[in-house]
């Protein structure tokens, strides 16, 4: 079992090197902060009862782990911010989905209703690819991709593994995919 000062020591000795990893892989410095840090607190938290000798081993292997979540979450992220950008109001590419599009009496309208019907029926697609997920499907995609929690927060929410939330994620987001397609939507 690692003594404190030998984890100390441990990640005070990878700090930099793990960070130069993380950046050459992101190429953004605050995502390689936070995900260094993320490793770095897995592993004193939950790899603390390891011999000194296995911890390198296990922080490459948390760091490696931590950085293929940031890219999958990326990738999910950019494919609904492209289909909901499809969306937006002509010359208003940043704007928030959630701000245009109609869902409610008194919702802000699209000036062309060609437009409107092509909104409300991709929302109504949307809404029922989300209905036909199984469950736990759905609650993980939800949880994940539209309350932005990370993969810890929402497998203690679901009272699961992050490994089973990573597992129906994947699957929520090519069952929507597919059902999309399959409707002529695609990013």
């Amino acid at each position: 079992m690692a003594s404190e000062q030998e984890m100390a020591d441990f990640l005070a000795s990878v700090e930099r090197r793990a960070y130069k990893h993380a950046l050459y892989a992101l190429r953004d410095s605050h995502a390689a902060l936070d995900i260094v840090q993320d490793a770095m607190l897995k592993v004193a938290t939950r790899y603390a009862n390891r011999p000194a000798a296995e911890l390198p081993l296990v922080f490459q292997r948390i760091l490696q782990n931590t950085v293929r979540d940031h890219f999958r979450r990326q990738k999910v992220r950019s494919t609904w911010t492209t289909l909901l950008s499809a969306l937006a109001p002509a010359g208003e590419p940043d704007a928030d989905p959630l701000d245009y599009i109609s869902v409610a009496d008194g919702a802000p309208v699209p000036a062309d209703p060609q437009e409107e019907v092509r909104q409300a029926e991709t929302m109504r697609l949307i809404e029922q690819a989300i209905e036909r997920l199984p469950a736990r499907q759905r609650e993980a995609f939800l949880l994940r991709y539209w309350e932005d929690m990370d993969v810890s927060e929402t497998a203690s929410a679901m009272g699961c593994s992050e490994g089973s939330v990573k597992t129906h994620c994947s699957r929520a987001t090519h069952t929507i995919a597919e059902f999309l397609k399959l409707r002529g939507i695609t990013p």
